[in-house]
């Protein structure tokens, strides 16, 4: 592409279809800002101009994902891309560059130079050593990432008794596992892409966390003429796939979604990554992937306490252990890089923005509503303090009578103890009672407050804590319901 290379060359500002930017600097970069390259094959999709320089240097495990929906393309020159996505106070890349390997560092230099010109922080998502080691930039480890070389798969499965077992169980149980090729995957019949949509809208749903965008959105339809697809069957039912997105300059394949349905039988998720493994052998493929697994290593102390201490929205351990348990030929350390006079809580905080969609406030109070079993103990425990101040608080000031007073005290009381037994192990009825009597609660508790205790309000402190004894229970019957939603969608699927 000599003349479109030179004709980049000249371009400072272009205006292309309704009104679109593409801004070129002094180094030849260019910042696609809406979507639109005059370099590409087809200016209404850059996205074609970055598989190209995907097919040429993408060596990154998380390349091939920066086509999906939401990412912004920064290109240098002809040669070299940085995918990212603004979080409005940064641009967060996935990954490192997509370059050659001796450019890396310097794109990702003048990206993040590019980015402070427009007032942005930046930070390289899911770097590998072959960056980190080039230095330039700072580095934090956030985890560790499985893989094998296929031909070595069925010797594996030889010698892990463990996997044996679950594939047995399985095959017994009557799950069998078909591939789309590219050409069936990008065609596939609308009812078999229907079925596996309707899977991740209910795999989702049972999930603790809301779902998040970046790298981790489940797309497994998008460039479907480069991806496999494996779908698992028990007779009739679908129960589980896997989509498979090319490394390129690996010669080799990541597991983007693995999903497997709540009622399928054991070793679904096994069989399809056998199925998986054995596929890219017969294609003399040198890498396959299961991708991060978050926080597994030896990161740093604050993200130890997040591994231990947020466990009940994501399961660190468990997506450590199942891919361990699969005898990965080695583990690659995974690093968040940022320039150097930027900090890694900075670097952590735009990271979870990216991951986010929609801001973290917004996220983490619909990721609260969801009624994750973390947030039902941690209402459990809020409930101990207030029990408290109601014991202590004035009777003639507060309440119509002393046993009234005492009633409320013994309510709550019971309901912590109950709520903290239902997020340490979930119980359907009893969570069923409990968001009859939180629903009550806050019915009896708002009548209370209107007829006595509003008539008695002198100052903006009392008028708090009054609201605050409305909020809580209704809050409270709101993720109550909503976790008693998720529970029963897991259980009929």
């Amino acid at each position: 592409m000599p003349e479109l290379a030179g004709l980049g060359r000249k371009l400072l500002i272009g205006r292309l279809r309704g009104g679109d930017t593409t801004r070129w600097n002094r180094d030849d970069a260019v910042v696609c800002t809406s979507g639109v390259s005059p370099l590409a094959p087809d200016p209404s999709d850059p996205r074609l101009r970055v598989l190209a320089l995907l097919k040429r240097w993408g060596w990154n495990v998380t390349s091939f994902q920066v086509l999906g929906a939401g990412f912004s393309y920064w290109f240098f020159g002809t040669d070299a891309v940085v995918a990212y996505v603004d979080t409005g106070r940064a641009w967060v890349a996935a990954g490192s560059p997509i370059a050659p390997e001796n450019e890396l560092v310097p794109v990702a230099r003048a990206f993040a130079e590019q980015a402070r010109k427009n007032g942005r922080r930046v930070a390289f998502f899911a770097t590998e050593r072959r960056f980190v080691d080039q230095g330039g930039f700072e580095a934090l480890l956030i985890g560790e990432q499985p893989s094998w070389h296929p031909e070595a798969w069925a010797a594996t499965v030889d010698d892990v008794r463990s996997l044996r077992k679950q594939l047995r169980r399985a095959r017994a149980h009557g799950v069998a596992i078909r591939r789309f090729d590219e050409r069936e995957a990008g065609s596939a019949n609308d009812d078999v892409r229907s079925e596996i949509e309707a899977l991740i809208t209910r795999w989702l749903d049972t999930k603790p966390m809301q779902p998040m965008g970046f790298l981790v959105r489940v797309a497994p339809f998008a460039f479907a003429e480069e991806r496999r697809l494996f779908v698992a069957r028990c007779g009739d039912r679908l129960v589980g796939f896997a989509s498979v997105v090319p490394v390129y300059a690996r010669n080799g394949w990541f597991v983007e979604n693995l999903v497997r349905a709540p009622d399928a039988p054991n070793g679904t998720t096994e069989l399809l990554v056998d199925s998986v493994m054995r596929d890219a052998a017969a294609m003399q493929s040198q890498y396959v992937t299961l991708g991060l697994a978050p926080l597994a290593g030896t990161v740093p102390a604050p993200l130890r306490w997040l591994r231990t201490y947020v466990s009940g929205l994501y399961d660190f351990a468990g997506v450590h252990s199942f891919k361990a348990k699969l005898r990965p030929r080695e583990w690659a350390s995974i690093h968040l890089s940022y320039p150097p006079e930027q900090t890694s809580h900075a670097a952590l905080y735009d990271s979870l923005a990216a991951f986010a969609r929609g801001g973290l406030l917004r996220y983490g109070l619909e990721t609260l509503l969801r009624g994750p079993p973390i947030v039902v103990r941690v209402l459990a425990l809020l409930l101990v303090p207030w029990t408290a101040i109601l014991a202590g608080a004035d009777t003639e000031r507060w309440f119509p009578s002393p046993w009234v007073q005492w009633f409320w005290v013994t309510f709550d009381i019971g309901l912590a103890l109950a709520l903290f037994w239902l997020g340490v192990r979930w119980r359907p009825r009893l969570a069923s009672v409990l968001l009859v009597l939180v629903a009550g609660d806050a019915i009896v508790t708002f009548l209370e407050v209107i007829v006595f205790n509003l008539p008695r309000l002198s100052s903006f402190v009392e008028g708090l804590v009054v609201t605050a004894a409305i909020v809580a229970p209704l809050l409270a019957s709101v993720v109550l319901r909503n976790a008693r939603r998720r529970s029963l969608r897991g259980e009929t699927q």
